[in-house]
């Protein structure tokens, strides 16, 4: 369809087969009134489009009026989704330029509500839906000629969407918003990029029942038919793409960790849910120590929720730890593990196996429990006297007033990260913290908000997003042809965000960095990466001089490119 070449004079020149309507229904390739009058002559576009000639600039100015007229969150999602499926160069320019105000609907929280109406939203293909039925289609669907510059992949099943639960089919939007952020904010080529849905059914009622509903109508499949249905999924992409990047999100928890633990030393792969989570959790927890001053290995951390999320960041934290010279025993006994359940105790049942480091021993807290037998966040809180509380959780207003008082009648600078998704999902508002706390909480949240009122000041809440970490990653590992994700390309990348937190020379400084300077992290979290690959003998590169190389070459800016026609 379209070939790059070498141009005359500086600027790249595009060989492009297509014409006249089909070229402007090309997301990749379409560029509106942009088309100059010898393109239009050239590709028998006059007639098709309006005899104005544009340019770029001026149409992001009508696409951002045009956007800012769209009264509803879930309405703009859906306008910056047609966008994107009718001028991919557009969309992404739109993106680069707005990335603070146009995140939160590109991806959480609204990618949420996306999700949950999918099925009303949905007009033209993006990505692949890989369906049960279609088991044994798969390496052919694979095999299409259109896929063969893809690089990297996001792929769910939809089981765990957010905090939201099951959305089926409907979960794509998590695959399509990850890929639209490695390309705005890593710069890798929307080319290079393919979102997967694989729709084994849902267990969602509600939208099995929906006479508009796009997916499987059927109850999810389980067991060895699913571990089945993703190895054949796995083997085809190993055949298609032996070099390829697959990231895996929005799985049960279960399934997310197994996953990871069975592929990860079969081809390049890694779960941000585990790994970019933790990431960003230990970057946002080590600009608040920059702060409080008490070393991480001093903090007592309560994690509530305890799936693969805050088991993640637990274990990243602990590796963390460990470095200070610190045993493995003492480091995982800084952390108070809390699940649906409870406090994790050695003695209850049904803990897995890579809980149970975390996992305090009955003799210790036996006189926590209350009288139904059960071990509380406040009955933590009351007992460790926690100065790190972290919520992973999906429940909505888990983190309750009396915890959070009680946490700060001991803690000076309590640091407190409600980081589920989306917005409703938030274990609490930071202003509710900051009102709990009399202003003295350092607050870090997965969702965005707004600045909350400390005595009529506003202050800017840091955004805890894996937005951080995952693009630059993904741009790290496509860029050093690394054939696995080892440990510590991810710390890596934590340990780039760490450099550049605006709490090493301001203790009044936010958090985290502005959520606009994400694409210019990106390069040097690539970078990092890169480096790091290079050092684990995982890149398939010679030195750093050609990363540096490599990463040019991944990087894509959203201009528009002139075109010249080929037979």
């Amino acid at each position: 369809m379209t070939t790059p070449v070498q141009p005359s004079a500086g600027e790249t020149v595009r060989k492009v087969s297509l014409s006249g309507f089909h070229l402007l229904n090309s997301p990749r390739l379409n560029k509106g009134t942009a088309f100059t009058h010898h393109e239009r002559d050239t590709f028998g576009l006059h007639g098709l489009l309006p005899p104005h000639v544009g340019a770029l600039e001026e149409q992001l100015e009508r696409r951002m009026q045009a956007l800012d007229e769209v009264p509803t969150a879930l309405g703009k999602y859906d306008f910056l989704r047609d966008l994107q499926d009718s001028n991919e160069t557009l969309f992404y320019a739109l993106v680069v330029r707005n990335v603070e105000k146009l995140l939160p609907l590109v991806y959480t929280p609204t990618v949420g509500e996306g999700c949950q109406r999918f099925s009303e939203i949905w007009r033209k293909p993006r990505g692949l839906f890989l369906s049960y039925p279609n088991k044994q289609r798969i390496a052919q669907i694979l095999c299409h000629s259109r896929y063969d510059n893809v690089k990297c992949i996001v792929v769910s099943d939809g089981e765990r969407i957010l905090g939201l639960g099951d959305q089926g089919a409907g979960g794509m939007g998590i695959p399509i918003g990850k890929m639209a952020l490695y390309t705005a904010l890593g710069g890798i080529h929307p080319e290079n990029c393919l979102p997967i849905l694989l729709d084994v059914g849902t267990d969602n009622e509600e939208r099995r029942k929906n006479p508009i509903y796009i997916g499987w109508r059927h109850h999810r499949i389980r067991g060895q038919e699913y571990d089945d249905f993703v190895d054949v999924f796995v083997d085809a992409v190993k055949t298609r793409w032996p070099h390829v990047l697959l990231q895996w999100e929005d799985f049960a928890g279960a399934n997310a960790a197994r996953f990871l633990t069975k592929y990860r030393n079969q081809l390049c792969t890694f779960n941000d849910d585990i790994q970019g989570t933790a990431a960003v959790t230990t970057a946002t927890l080590i600009s608040a120590i920059n702060v409080t001053g008490i070393p991480l290995e001093q903090q007592r951390i309560v994690v509530f929720g305890f799936g693969s999320a805050g088991l993640g960041i637990a274990n990243l934290l602990t590796q963390l730890i460990e470095e200070q010279g610190v045993s493995q025993q003492q480091a995982c006994g800084c952390f108070y593990a809390i699940d649906v359940n409870g406090l994790i105790t050695a003695e209850r049942e049904n803990v897995d196996a890579s809980q149970l480091p975390y996992a305090r021993r009955e003799e210790e807290v036996r006189y926590w429990r209350q009288p139904a037998g059960e071990i509380g966040l406040l009955d933590v809180v009351r007992n460790v006297k926690p100065t790190v509380l972290i919520g992973v959780s999906g429940h909505g207003g888990a983190f309750s007033e009396g915890a959070v008082r009680e946490m700060a009648k001991h803690t000076r600078r309590p640091v407190i990260f409600p980081l589920s998704n989306p917005t409703s999902r938030s274990e609490a508002t930071p202003q509710d913290l900051m009102d709990w706390t009399e202003g003295r909480a350092l607050v870090g949240t997965g969702s965005p908000f707004g600045s909350v009122d400390l005595g009529g000041k506003k202050v800017r809440i840091a955004q805890t997003n894996n937005s951080y970490i995952f693009p630059g990653l993904a741009l790290g590992i496509v860029a050093s042809k690394a054939s696995f994700v080892t440990d510590a390309m991810v710390k890596a990348a934590a340990a780039e965000l760490i450099r550049h937190l605006p709490t090493q020379t301001d203790k009044d400084g936010s958090l985290l960095p502005p959520i606009s300077e994400a694409r210019c992290l990106g390069r040097l979290i690539g970078e990092a990466v890169g480096k790091q690959a290079i050092r684990d003998g995982e890149a398939q590169i010679a030195d750093e001089e050609e990363l540096l190389r490599e990463l040019d070459a991944n990087i894509w800016e959203p201009v528009y490119e002139q075109y010249e026609h080929t037979p």
